[in-house]
Order: C-alpha cells, then structure tokens, then sequence
C-alpha cells in the first residue's frame, strides 16, 4: 500500500474508532476463573532498545526507510503517547493497527495492550476498553490481566456494576491475592498509584455487596 494511502486509511480508522468509543463497547459476562498468564500480551513492544529522543530519531529514520515497519510504528506510538504527544500517538496507532493484523499474535497482541494503556492515561477509558476487548475476545484464553484491568476502564466509565462483576472473577480465580488490597503493589507494579487506588475503590464496592456466580 502506498505510503499516502497508509495515511488515508489511518485516518479513516481512528475517525471510527472515535465514534465507537462515544459510549464503550458492550462487554461480554466474565467468565469464573482466569489462570492463563497469556504473557505474550503484557509486555512492550520494542523494535528498538534506545530511550527518549535517540530512540524517537531511530525509529522516525526506519519508518522513514520503510513505511511499513511494524514494531516501529507500535512503539513510536507508544512513545509519543507518553511523551503526551497524544495526537500524534493516535495517528501512529491507527497506522500500526492497519499494519499488524491479528493473525500477527507476536505484534498485535502487546501492541493492542500497551494502546489501551496509554488511551487510559491518556484519559480515554472507552478507547481503553475497546482495545481490551478486542484482545480479549482474539483468543479462547481467560487471561489473568483480564478482570482487573477490564474492572479499572468500566468503573471509569461509571459501569460500575459490570467492574464489580469483572473483579469478583479475580477475587474467584485467586482470592487470597484480590480478595483485599494489600497485594497491589506486587501485583500491579506496572500500574500507577492513582489506578491502584480506582482498584481499590471497585474492591469496595465489591466487598461490600459480592456479586454471586452465575
């Protein structure tokens, strides 16, 4: 595909993904336990092992040298998106996610992890929960990362019985570590204080009234 078409067909993307993230997606029930650790998903993705702007030019030149490159573009986007750089970050994203299609598991699944991630922080939980819907629904896998991290974007949207249902999964799958909120820290050392601390607020509500199962 021709560079400009790349583009054209980037902003295509990212305009429907805008209109679909009005109101979130509808999620499916959880399911009683996630044991898979699907670690092929939870991490960076990284075509490149420089840092701050060594690592921008490097991959702004491979980009550059071949329109297509796929990790580069993913962790670009990433980059600019921490940098708060944010519409920028969505263009690369919408061309990153044209690139790497699903069939792609080695790219597209830490790549539609770290987007959600950084749409979340970049305070847009319903772009946030399409992306994990997304990776959720890719693979017959219950993933660990699965009711926490679903928790988080719906009590942000105010879907906060459909959090609280997503989290009794956690505290069903391993109720020593969720069942309370002293294990955050060790659990989540990824996430940022402030996303422990909306975690703690859906594991209140949760203890307060837990949801039965079915």
């Amino acid at each position: 595909m021709h560079f400009r078409h790349l583009l054209f067909a980037a902003a295509l993307a990212a305009a429907g993904a805008a209109h679909a993230q009005s109101s979130g997606p509808v999620m499916p029930r959880p399911a009683e336990f996630y044991f898979d650790a699907d670690a092929k998903a939870t991490k960076p993705v990284i075509a490149v092992r420089e840092t701050g702007e060594a690592a921008n030019a490097r991959l702004l030149k491979q980009i550059e040298r071949d329109p297509r490159a796929k990790a580069e573009h993913a962790q670009l986007a990433h980059l600019a998106m921490a940098a708060g750089r944010e519409d920028l970050g969505r263009e690369l994203y919408a061309r990153a996610v044209i690139l790497i299609p699903p069939s792609d598991g080695v790219l597209w699944r830490p790549m539609m992890w770290n987007y959600g991630w950084d749409l979340y922080r970049a305070g847009d939980a319903a772009g946030a929960l399409e992306q994990w819907r997304a990776l959720a629904a890719s693979r017959a896998v219950n993933a660990s990362w699965m009711p926490p991290t679903l928790a988080i974007a719906l009590w942000s949207l105010g879907r906060k019985d459909e959090a609280v249902q997503w989290y009794a999964a956690a505290v069903r799958t391993e109720p020593q570590q969720w069942s309370g909120t002293s294990h955050y820290a060790a659990l989540l050392p990824d996430w940022r204080d402030a996303e422990r601390a909306t975690l703690a607020e859906v594991q209140a509500a949760w203890a307060a009234k837990p949801p039965s199962w079915p």
